[in-house]
């Protein structure tokens, strides 16, 4: 069967992109150097690849322009090639990058970041996610001289590291031994995480997790991990990568009020420069430096961890945050375009099919079947007709560069997809308006 919605869709063709992403697979693994990024999280052919960005807009290779959501995995909060962000970079570039010993830079990113997350203590930086999580890792087992990791089953994902990868479904290549270390407890049930403490009772050396999702966190959640991983003698660990200047300045902590041990900060830190930060309380951070009489621990070391230019970016983009609102605006848009996509889903008879789901700051969107179950097929479908409109939103996770004039027509593109979406249930099969294989999940056992 072939519709006149699949006739206009198939009319929507990136042959450079098609071809670029061909000689990416050539040479590099999977196509793309991020899972999340890979083609097979889009509709077939229909990968663009980007030839650059400015603001809230990305161009593809093909000479399209598009609105695009989640930029750089929620890295990219302030918009592509923000000034403050680039004439800060560009100011230490021109004054070299990295050297022999500290750069004075460093003291002063640290003094910022120290300022702008008062719950920490100290704090050493690094390049990407998963160096500074598994850091506090290895800094738990060794303050506690525990081996097991306890990690929020319900959060996707935290490190490419050994000690979290065997956890998924792509374990190939991890030792069980080392799996076996790792435990998992739900979020949001203090009762099942206690049974866990319990079962390993004095085996398990931290609790690590997203101190907020896609939901709030329960009254007193967070406050009852806290006075658990006390109790219990382990570390308490949270995940900041997304949370952090997206739910506050300062993260889910300075939001809530709970303090934890240790914390991950990424992502918005740098505007899409590479810059991470391991923080926490002295006397657990210190053991991975010279002013203690203890063992000492390997904590973080690396070639480029402290790159001037990239902790220039960190600075800019926490004096912008202080500066202009930023966290009030990612919310008051995304709060816009929420309640624009609910009003458009449910106009088209499929509100309780297109489900936006998520802090106004970090929205996501499910794509559910005539079953009410999540369907790769119908995610397909959307994500087509939203790429054919100009829209590439992988989720709907704002950035503060996004204008009124993007939203409504990011809403217009998500009533028209709605459209057909209600077409395809109609008739109890999406494949016509797919027109493709379906996109896959990242984590996924074989191709």
């Amino acid at each position: 069967m072939e519709t006149e919605e699949a006739r206009d869709a198939a009319e929507f063709t990136l042959p450079r992109s098609r071809l670029a992403n061909e000689r990416l697979h050539a040479m590099v693994p999977g196509g793309a150097h991020t899972y999340a990024k890979g083609d097979d999280q889009y509709p077939e052919d229909l990968a663009p690849v980007i030839s650059h960005g400015r603001g809230a807009h990305v161009w593809d290779v093909d000479g399209n322009r598009y609105v695009e959501y989640g930029s750089g995995l929620r890295s990219v909060s302030l918009g592509h090639a923000h000034p403050r962000v680039i004439e800060a970079v560009r100011r230490e570039l021109d004054r070299g990058s990295n050297f022999v010993r500290p750069s004075v830079v460093e003291v002063e990113a640290a003094e910022r970041f120290l300022a702008t997350v008062p719950t920490a203590e100290m704090v050493k930086f690094a390049k990407n996610g998963s160096d500074v999580t598994t850091a506090a890792v290895r800094l738990a087992r060794a303050v506690t001289g525990r081996a097991r990791v306890a990690i929020c089953g319900d959060h996707p994902f935290y490190s490419v590291d050994d000690w979290f990868i065997g956890t998924t479904p792509m374990p190939a290549g991890v030792p069980a031994a080392t799996t076996d270390l790792t435990v998992a407890f739900p979020y949001g049930d203090l009762a099942a995480t206690e049974d866990l403490l319990t079962r390993y009772r004095g085996e398990v050396a931290c609790l690590i997790l997203e101190p907020a999702t896609h939901s709030e966190p329960p009254p007193g959640y967070l406050a009852g991990l806290r006075e658990l991983a006390d109790r219990h003698g382990c570390l308490l660990v949270f995940d900041e990568m997304i949370t952090g200047f997206r739910w506050s300045e300062a993260g889910a902590q300075g939001l809530y009020g709970v303090v934890p041990d240790l914390s991950t900060f990424g992502k918005a830190l740098g505007n899409g420069c590479a810059v991470s930060a391991l923080a926490g309380r002295r006397e657990v951070m210190e053991r991975g430096g010279l002013r203690h009489s203890g063992e000492r621990v390997f904590l973080l070391s690396t070639t480029h961890g402290a790159e001037t230019h990239s902790l220039a970016a960190a600075m800019a983009v926490q004096t912008t945050y202080a500066e202009e609102g930023v966290t009030a605006r990612l919310h008051a848009l995304g709060e816009r375009l929420a309640a624009g996509v609910r009003e458009a889903a449910a106009g088209m008879g499929v509100g309780e099919h297109v489900v936006v789901r998520g802090r106004a700051s970090n929205l996501v969107f499910a794509t559910l079947d005539e079953h009410g179950r999540p369907s790769q097929e119908y995610r397909t479908l959307f994500l087509r007709r939203l790429l054919a409109g100009g829209v590439l939103a992988p989720s709907f996770v704002v950035s503060s560069a996004l204008t009124d004039a993007d939203i409504d027509h990011t809403v217009d593109m998500v009533a028209q997809a709605c459209a057909v979406y209600r077409k395809a249930l109609d008739a109890g099969d999406p494949a016509p308006w797919a027109a493709g294989r379906p996109v896959k999940p990242v984590f996924r056992r074989y191709v």
